[in-house]
C-alpha cells in the first residue's frame, strides 16, 4: 500500500512558485511537479526519479526555500521501500 499523505496548501504554493521560476533547475521542477500531483489525490506516490530529484534539491545549498519545501513535500509522498 502506498503512502496516504497529500500535499498541503503551503507545499503546493511553493511548488507553483518553483514551476514558474525560470531559474529553477530541472530537479527542482521535477520535485515540484510531483508535489502538485499529490495535492488533490492521496492515491499518487512520488516516483523513484522524482524522489532522487528531490534529494538533489535538498542537498543543494543554493536551492531556494520554496524549492526545498516542494522537494521535502515530494519526499513525504514516497513510500519507504528500503534500500
Amino acid at each position: 500500500m502506498g503512502n496516504r499523505e497529500a500535499s498541503g496548501k503551503a507545499a503546493a504554493s511553493a511548488a507553483g512558485k518553483v514551476l514558474r521560476d525560470p531559474k529553477a533547475s530541472a530537479a527542482a521542477k521535477s520535485a515540484a511537479a510531483s508535489t502538485l500531483t499529490q495535492r488533490a489525490s492521496q492515491l499518487e506516490e512520488t516516483s523513484r526519479a522524482a524522489a532522487s530529484a528531490a534529494g538533489k534539491v535538498l542537498s543543494n545549498p543554493s536551492a531556494s526555500a520554496a524549492q526545498k519545501r516542494a522537494a521535502a513535500s515530494a519526499l513525504t509522498q514516497r513510500r519507504n521501500r528500503g534500500r
